[in-house]
């Protein structure tokens, strides 16, 4: 038995007798093989096994280790709640119960020769050594694994052919999975142990010079045609996985299915992936074949546009905009008939803090829809708690940050 399969064995005996694997399995994988790399002896191999067996079986490291490393500012920070209501965009970590702004990124419109446009972003990650968000301009798509150590990185020039693994203490690329088929956006599972990268033939951020759109003051190229081909499941530890073909209907505006960048992400118990789609049904599912699956029955009603989902213990989801033309708020639904349990404040549900309470974002009174700011919610109160600044309201994107938000 070589040492990755030792390793596997000793996880699948953990996983059968053991309690459920931590958010945070995947950088633990990562750390062991970054060790195993260096050992070449039976005896050494045994070590790292059982090295990664107790690295499941121990819920959390509180201090620094050759298992764990340094521990990251978002695990040294332990606030219920930690805003900074003067930031925008962030400078310092925030986060709420357990969840954490692990990321956000700026965009532009960067005009090409031929005059298309590629929606270009700048990535800001928390650094963990410091706890503050730093750039990192090497990155065309960025998502950050549970546990907020390691991210899943997409270099520039979109599709790309592999997959960095970004150490978010160190800020290098501990690995590279290697693709055959060009990767235009990639999704952690939610236990962090697999990745799916949706394959594109073309850039999906591409803006079609040839399909304008008009304002009524100034022409801009419009969505491009989807080239988007499948997707792959690769397991974070080994990279192992396989590329599924899904058909895209094409033709251009009006009869195409989807979006142009239209990713997959995986259902909440990491057996699915799902799509949106701009044609009904609004989200289709998948296995990791690439066969058509019905959706699980707690996601049948969820929307894929409404970022929070299901609720950690899966018992409520998060629901569309419930506002009027001078208010704002936002539904609560119970997941099994679609039907709404509470009415809460904010503008869009964009995730869970813990099984009560919600981070979204949320306007000031009379203002503008697009001024809107980061902002805590609780089920069955009004109260709203300022997690940070307004974002502009002007239609430049380069004030306008997205969130990407991870366990911590």
């Amino acid at each position: 038995m070589n040492v990755a399969e030792l390793v596997r064995e000793s996880l699948r005996e953990q996983a059968d007798q053991g309690p459920p694997v931590p958010g945070d399995f995947a950088d633990r994988v990562l750390a062991v093989r970054r060790r195993r790399r260096n050992r070449t002896t039976v005896g050494a191999a045994l070590a790292v096994a059982t090295a990664a067996v107790v690295g499941v079986a121990v819920p959390a490291i509180h201090s620094d280790s050759d298992e764990r490393g340094p521990r990251p500012a978002s695990a040294s920070q332990t606030d219920d709640v930690i805003a900074h209501p003067g930031q925008t965009p962030p400078r310092e970590l925030i986060a709420a119960g357990g969840t954490a702004l692990a990321a956000y990124s700026t965009s532009k419109d960067v005009k090409q020769p031929d005059g298309d446009a590629i929606v270009t972003r700048t990535y800001r990650l928390l650094d963990q050594k410091t706890g503050t968000y730093r750039e990192d301009a090497r990155w065309s798509w960025v998502d950050v694994a549970p546990g907020m150590r390691t991210a899943a990185v997409l270099e520039q020039g979109l599709p790309v052919k592999r997959i960095g693994l970004l150490n978010l203490i160190t800020g290098k690329v501990d690995r590279w999975l290697p693709v055959r088929h060009g990767v235009g956006g990639v999704e952690f599972s939610p236990d962090g142990r697999k990745l799916v990268a949706t394959t594109y033939a073309e850039n999906p951020d591409r803006l079609d010079g040839d399909r304008p759109i008009n304002d009524g003051k100034h022409e801009e190229p419009g969505p491009a045609d989807p080239t988007r081909t499948g997707f792959y499941v690769l397991d974070v530890a080994s990279g192992d996985g396989g590329w599924s073909e899904v058909k895209t209907k094409r033709g251009g505006w009006g009869l195409a299915d989807i979006n142009t960048r239209q990713d997959f992400d995986f259902s909440r118990d990491g057996s699915l992936v799902y799509t949106g789609r701009i044609r009904e049904p609004a989200q289709q599912y998948y296995d990791f074949r690439g066969r058509k699956k019905s959706p699980p029955p707690r996601e049948r009603h969820l929307a894929w546009h409404v970022d929070a989902r299901l609720s950690p213990n899966g018992k409520l989801a998060a629901g569309d905009f419930a506002g009027g033309a001078k208010t704002t708020a936002t539904e609560v639904l119970d997941p099994l008939t679609g039907k709404r349990v509470a009415k809460i404040p904010g503008q869009q549900l964009l995730a869970w803090a813990d099984d009560k309470r919600l981070i979204a974002w949320d306007i000031a009174p009379g203002t503008s829809e697009y001024r809107n700011r980061l902002v805590l919610v609780t089920i069955g109160s009004k109260k709203t708690v300022p997690l940070s600044g307004y974002r502009s309201s002007k239609a430049d994107r380069v004030g306008r940050w997205t969130p990407i938000f991870a366990k911590r």
